[in-house]
Parts: C-alpha cells; sequence; structure tokens
C-alpha cells in the first residue's frame, strides 16, 4: 500500500469484522531514533494461535468473498523493509493486537499518509463501535475518544456531515500541532 494508514484501516477493518467493541489505534514517533510504531488492538473474538501464525500467510483468509488476504502480510513486508517488524498477540474472547515497528530513516520506509481521513471514515462509518486513538511525537500527545465525543454531541451522530467535517479538521490540525512542537488542548 502506498501509505501505513491505508494499512491501519485494512486492520481496522478486520477488527470490526470480529465483533469488537472498542478499537485502540496508536501512532508511536520516536524522531530522534528514527522509529514510527503502529498499533491496533481490539477487543473482538481473538484467534487461536494457529489463526494467528496462519494470517501471516497471504494465501489465508477468513473472508469467504475472496481466497486470499494479504493486509496483514503486506503491513509486515512494509516493516521488515525497513528493518522493523510486526507482531500479533490474540486471545479467543478477549481480542488481538497487532503492533508494526518502522525505522523512519531506511528508504524503504512507507509514508504515514493520511490518518485523519482514515479515523474519520472508521468512525463515521461504525458509530456503534468506540475508538480510541493516541498520536505521539517525541512525548508531545493528541488523544481522541469516541465515546467523550458523544457525550458531547449529545445525540448529534458521529456520521452527520458536519461533525464529519469537523472531526477530520480537529484530527489535522492537532496532528500538525504535535509536528510543530505544540501541545495537544482539548477544545
Amino acid at each position: 500500500m502506498r501509505e501505513l494508514s491505508l494499512n491501519v484501516l485494512d486492520i481496522a477493518q478486520n477488527s470490526i469484522a470480529a465483533g469488537a467493541a472498542c478499537i485502540r489505534i496508536e501512532v508511536l514517533e520516536d524522531t530522534k531514533a528514527h522509529t514510527l510504531v503502529l498499533g491496533i488492538y481490539d477487543d473482538g473474538c481473538g484467534m487461536t494461535d494457529e489463526q494467528v501464525q496462519r494470517v501471516l500467510d497471504p494465501f489465508y483468509t477468513t473472508r469467504t468473498t475472496r481466497k486470499v488476504g494479504m493486509g496483514i502480510p503486506l503491513f509486515r513486508l512494509a516493516a521488515q523493509q525497513t528493518g522493523g517488524d510486526l507482531e500479533i498477540s490474540s486471545k479467543v474472547g478477549i481480542g488481538t493486537s497487532v503492533r508494526a515497528t518502522f525505522h523512519t530513516d531506511n528508504v524503504d520506509c512507507t509514508p504515514l499518509g493520511d490518518m485523519a481521513s482514515t479515523l474519520c471514515t472508521l468512525i463515521t462509518m461504525n458509530t456503534d463501535r468506540q475508538f480510541l486513538y493516541r498520536h505521539r511525537v517525541d512525548g508531545r500527545e493528541f488523544v481522541l475518544d469516541t465515546a467523550e465525543l458523544t457525550a458531547l454531541l449529545e445525540g448529534v451522530p458521529l456520521s452527520d456531515p458536519a461533525v464529519a467535517q469537523w472531526l477530520r479538521d480537529f484530527i489535522r490540525e492537532n496532528t500538525e500541532s504535535l509536528y510543530k512542537g505544540e501541545t495537544y488542548e482539548n477544545d
């Protein structure tokens, strides 16, 4: 994939298909160490140890609509091409954790991409799920919790077009602040 945010979208969709009520997405950047860690954690149905091993095989998928599952293998390959790696852990009935580490000083490091659009798509298309998003750059952090947003909106759905546009702008503005060295302030 051309952007890592698309891998995040794909894996989060797997979490939704696994029945997750809460999906936590983390973007952790350390510019001095030249590392980027992407984590997607869910409380879905989980997988057996055998299934965890098999999801790394591109010719294995639980989907009935196609015979291959390239999402996790491509995400792992993208990490490994930078000298990083991907870890998956899962427990049946508890959930799944996918965590990939990238070395950003490697020429083969795929750009992070448009996380604001990825998150906005996930949130507005899955308003029955809780999304927790944390983006940290060198210790500065932006956190978004859709449960808090839902409470603040007092009945206005997260899928409302005006809310979706505000959400996308809010995520973009706060992410840009992280890169400028500014701290996040909840408004």
